[in-house]
């Protein structure tokens, strides 16, 4: 699949450092509980991406899930895309930043969360930061890089 964000892994190994690159461009994992964003809440805000600063998640689709990882019961629309997943001998739904590509973690069903989804976006803390501004309506839409 195309993104608009078309840098290569030169590129991005100059914007990012070595774990951000091995989670972001080569579909890496952090370690459960270890992100900074797993236990972090604000009742506003955004969440973005690391590589290419496209708004992902508002504040207020986060929630406590006790997995290890930062958890959302949805996007922003249009800002994450799925793909399957057949790695580790079990089809999983992975998300990926619709801007960039970059590997975000995977998507779970039907896990009995008392979310309006039913959905826990399960992502790694080292593939987002945190804007305390809302984004959403800047740059959105229109596909707009830091490139």
């Amino acid at each position: 699949m195309s993104y608009p964000d078309q840098r290569n892994n030169d590129e991005w190994r100059a914007v990012l450092n070595k774990e951000q690159f091995r989670i972001l461009r080569e579909k890496g994992t952090e370690a459960p509980f270890s992100g900074k964003y797993d236990k972090f809440f604000s009742e506003s805000g955004v969440y973005t991406c690391a590589g290419c600063e496209a708004p992902l998640y508002k504040a207020n689709h986060k929630f406590k899930s006790g997995c290890g990882w930062p958890a959302y019961f949805d996007s922003i629309p249009g800002a994450v895309t799925r793909h399957e997943d057949s790695t580790l001998g079990m089809t999983r739904t992975e998300i990926v930043c619709s801007n960039c590509g970059g590997h975000l973690g995977h998507v779970f069903k039907g896990e009995g969360y008392s979310t309006p989804t039913d959905e826990r976006h399960c992502v790694n803390s080292v593939s987002l930061n945190f804007s305390p501004e809302d984004k959403t309506a800047e740059g959105a839409k229109s596909g707009e890089s830091k490139a």
